[in-house]
């Protein structure tokens, strides 16, 4: 017993002594908490919602005040083809919208005369799941509720819900582009780990010694990378296409061109972090670091809608935020985050700051 007493103590104190092993086994669950907790906290900002009047009646501008007084929402009254074409440009949540003939028919069930219910359209994206039924909820309630006021019984207006994508789109067509930029990040920052074991072990500082060029032994770290990417690209896109019904509707040379410059941004990435980690369990470490804010800040996983304001600000300046917007928008015409020349601006920004970082601090021994 008292051997084993002073076994477990002396494995106490190496484990202790272990600041990484610490870190990942003690505070890391403990970060992961406070992050959900924060992103699960958000959702409670109003939602931007068109609001097509079509019959212009008294009785309905009523309703848009009960909705604004009742109900999270922002309303802007549009026509449905500019709405249409804000939500498509990702200004709006979603869309209203009143048929012509409501307050008539509405009118009428009251006086006892017989008739279908009149459908009031909520038009949403399932691009963005989480406000799109928020959104479904919040109109149906309201609707039910007026009922209630206007007749106690019999249902005089119902929700018609409509998708604003295309009926050949599913659930699973917004996940997929959301997995391929997942898999593209992972694949550019953990190019740091394989760079620090060579440093290590001295392979670095032997190949910096030979007649090759440094340029060359970089490119050919970078388009091992790149051949990997396309590989991976091949891989999740035929499983989404083949088994999932995923239909990619994009233009190919787009899509490659922003697979291409994602790898090569976050590869770039992989290198700063190779630049300052001076050991393999300090790159693990600091690749675990930044991989984990960038999967579950920037929408991957789950909506940016659902998180509080100050982190949707964080979202903006994520380099994963615009690979998987730019791949949902070019996959399957997904709602964007921000138009396309945006989202390469920023990819190509954060590859070049981080270039020009790993030129200046990467070390070869």
């Amino acid at each position: 017993m008292r051997a084993l007493l002073a076994l477990t103590a002396a494995n106490l104190r190496s484990f202790t002594r272990d600041r990484a092993a610490l870190f990942w086994t003690l505070a890391f669950p403990v970060v992961f908490v406070i992050l959900f907790g924060t992103i699960f906290s958000g959702g409670s900002s109003n939602y931007s919602l068109g609001w097509v009047d079509q019959d212009g009646t008294p009785p309905v501008a009523a309703l848009r005040d009960a909705f604004t007084a009742n109900a999270p929402v922002e309303l802007s009254n549009l026509s449905i083809d500019d709405a249409r074409a804000r939500m498509r440009n990702g200004d709006l949540d979603g869309i209203i919208v009143l048929p012509k003939g409501l307050a008539a028919a509405v009118a009428a069930g009251q006086a006892g005369q017989p008739g279908a219910p009149v459908g009031i359209t909520v038009i949403t994206d399932p691009s963005r799941t989480s406000s799109a039924q928020a959104i479904q909820q919040i109109a149906t309630g309201l609707v039910m509720a007026a009922n209630l006021q206007l007749s106690g019984a019999t249902p005089l207006m119902t929700v018609a819900p409509e998708s604003l994508q295309t009926s050949r789109l599913n659930s699973v067509s917004f996940f997929v582009p959301s997995i391929l930029g997942m898999a593209l990040m992972q694949l550019g920052i953990f190019a740091a780990i394989p760079l620090v074991q060579q440093r290590e072990k001295g392979i670095l500082k032997r190949l910096n010694t030979t007649p090759l060029p440094r340029w060359a032994l970089v490119g050919s770290n970078v388009l091992v990378r790149l051949v990997i990417a396309a590989a991976q690209t091949v891989i999740i896109l035929g499983i989404g296409t083949a088994l999932l019904g995923v239909e990619v509707t994009g233009n190919p040379l787009v899509i490659a061109g922003f697979v291409v410059l994602g790898a090569l941004a976050f590869t770039s990435i992989g290198y700063v972090i190779a630049s300052f980690a001076r050991t393999e369990e300090a790159a693990n470490g600091m690749t675990s670091v930044v991989q984990f804010p960038l999967m579950f800040l920037s929408g991957i996983f789950f909506p940016l809608e659902v998180m509080p304001e100050w982190l949707r600000g964080v979202a903006t300046f994520l380099p994963l935020t615009y690979l998987g917007d730019a791949l949902r928008q070019t996959m399957v015409g997904g709602t964007p985050f921000a138009p396309l020349g945006v989202d390469a601006l920023v990819l190509a920004g954060w590859l070049v700051v981080t270039l020009a970082v790993s030129a200046r601090y990467f070390r070869w021994q």
